[in-house]
């Protein structure tokens, strides 16, 4: 079991046949992910073809829902028109959107977050790599690989990654499978300071997933998610979890790579968010080469098999 998405869960792509969004897509279709359109204004009508792929391309993205039954976009949209391309999903009723474009004006994204308000359609991101979750055959074939995130690296299993870092996310994922550990899920939710889903989000998910034994929660510097999330994880929570907070070392003030990897306040530190973490009970890594092995310290604490 996973959360969110599954190997059988029919994904549709906005900016097929863009450079990115095409390259992105011809690797969803060899992991096994089961794009069944795409979506391109005015080029309804023609195919996205790959090997033996042959993918209808679609004018709207409530067009290509009907025809095909897509319940999931990955958002390749460039920056201007991404806020819109989000919107289009809402309109058509999708349950979970998935934007991975990078640079969306933050008036767009808080005008996104009002229209969403009330809807069913979840999002994911912007400046988010998307969503893995591994299928069974060999190099995790015959999963669903949403967005830029390496399949090959992800091993079906029990941990579940939730990520702003999509670097750390992929470091993580790679650690374990390493290991030998699997993951349920594994989900970038991107560094942008307005964002669509929360790291609380995504645990009240895993902790409810009785097939996710262990979480990994990676953090970085400004805002305060991860403290939220940490606190909601130590009342409700009795899985082990481990976590990491990137920018030690970042002086305070200034923005460092995502856009909403800023020190502003008293818990956006990352010496604030790491004390919190210990206080709740969350095994910390020291170095992102220590993600896996902190969880294995955390589930031999709790007597938790993770493999």
């Amino acid at each position: 079991m996973s959360i969110l998405i599954t190997p059988e869960t029919k994904i549709l792509i906005q900016g097929i046949t863009g450079e990115f969004g095409a390259r992105h897509t011809k690797l969803s279709l060899d992991y096994g992910t089961k794009v069944v359109a795409g979506v391109t204004p005015g080029k309804g009508g023609q195919f996205f073809e790959h090997g033996a792929h042959r993918v209808p391309i679609f004018n709207s993205v409530a067009d290509a829902a009907k025809a095909t039954g897509a319940t999931v976009s990955a958002i390749f949209v460039p920056p201007p028109f991404a806020g819109d391309a989000i919107l289009e999903c809402v309109d058509a009723g999708l349950d979970l959107a998935v934007a991975i474009t990078e640079g969306i004006p933050i008036k767009d994204m808080i005008r996104v977050k009002r229209a969403m308000q009330g809807k069913p359609t979840r999002l994911v991101g912007p400046n988010c790599p998307g969503m893995v979750c591994a299928g069974t055959g060999k190099d995790s074939h015959g999963g669903c690989r949403i967005g830029i995130a390496p399949g090959y690296i992800n091993k079906k299993g029990h941990v579940g990654v939730v990520s702003r870092s999509g670097t750390l996310t992929y470091e993580a994922v790679f650690q374990l499978t390493s290991k030998g550990i699997g993951q349920s899920t594994t989900v970038g939710i991107g560094g942008d300071p307005v964002n669509g889903t929360s790291h609380l989000d995504v645990v009240k998910l895993f902790a409810a997933d009785p097939d996710t034994h262990g979480i990994i929660m990676i953090g970085e510097i400004g805002g305060n998610a991860e403290v939220e999330a940490a606190r909601w994880l130590k009342a409700n929570c009795n899985k082990p979890v481990a976590g990491f907070i990137a920018g030690a070392t970042a002086p305070a003030g200034r923005r460092m790579g995502p856009a909403g990897a800023i020190v502003g306040g008293a818990e956006d530190t990352a010496a604030a968010k790491i004390a919190v973490f210990k206080e709740c009970g969350i095994e910390v890594a020291v170095t992102p080469s220590d993600m896996a092995d902190a969880l294995l310290r955390a589930a031999k604490a709790k007597g938790v098999t993770l493999s």
